[in-house]
């Protein structure tokens, strides 16, 4: 009888295991379909250069297959990466996605990309992937990078990278990247992540910005501010 429940276990445990991460696909690829996906059409045009995407209703773990025999060259490329990104904002930083919204041949397939750009000292804010593990790599400039462990430890693992260099975020593990290369110079970097829709969490804006607000004296406490302080976050986000 043990036996038995300790097998049980074991099976729930690897088939827990097994749907925690996006399937393997079933098929050559499944591009998503504008119809049925909640692709709003009056930006698409008949090349499917452009798209944007809004959710109606999920129902499965990704899209609905477009015939694979509608398939085109687009539903797999993306222009515009070569692109610098507008890194005029207090952060410094910008990050243009190529995800699924993009390039709708991602669909079911588990990956997604993005280009990073930063002004001098620019940062990109300690946030988290729930979804993916990112591999970064830099293109230009020097960058520091670093993630926090979970507890009990939160040990922060950092490393200064140059041109060419290579950094592994896992998923869900709060990150951050910083631009250390000095006065006048930008960084790009990019990151590819293990999930067509890796999601972000910014941690500053989770907290400090939810809508609605997380009550004051919960942050205050929480964080070992007064009030004022935190409202002064607050209203910053």
């Amino acid at each position: 009888m043990a036996n038995r429940v300790l097998l049980l276990i074991f099976v729930a445990t690897t088939f827990a295991l097994a749907i925690a991460f996006e399937p393997s696909p079933l098929q050559d690829f499944c591009v998503a379909d504008p119809a049925s996906s909640g692709w709003r059409n009056s930006t698409l045009n008949t090349t499917y250069d452009k798209f944007e995407l809004y959710i109606i209703a999920t129902r499965l773990n990704g899209h609905a297959c477009l015939d694979s025999k509608l398939a085109i060259a687009e539903h797999f490329s993306f222009k515009g990466l070569h692109l610098a990104g507008n890194t005029s904002n207090p952060q410094g930083s910008k990050v243009t996605p190529v995800n699924v919204v993009h390039i709708p041949g991602l669909n079911t397939l588990g990956i997604s990309l993005a280009r990073i750009d930063y002004a001098p000292f620019g940062v990109v804010a300690p946030h988290t992937h729930p979804r993916a593990t990112e591999i970064l790599t830099v293109l230009e400039g020097t960058l520091q990078v670093g993630f926090v462990t979970s507890n009990p430890n939160n040990q922060l693992i950092t490393k200064v990278l140059q041109k060419g260099d290579v950094f592994v975020f896992p998923v869900g593990l709060v990150h951050f990247q910083r631009n250390v290369g000095g006065t006048g110079k930008s960084a790009v970097s990019i990151s590819a992540l293990s999930s067509q829709n890796p999601g972000v969490i910014t941690i500053a804006n989770a907290v400090f910005g939810s809508n609605p607000a997380i009550p004051r004296d919960i942050l205050a406490k929480a964080f070992q501010l007064d009030k004022s302080t935190v409202s002064n976050l607050q209203d910053q986000f």
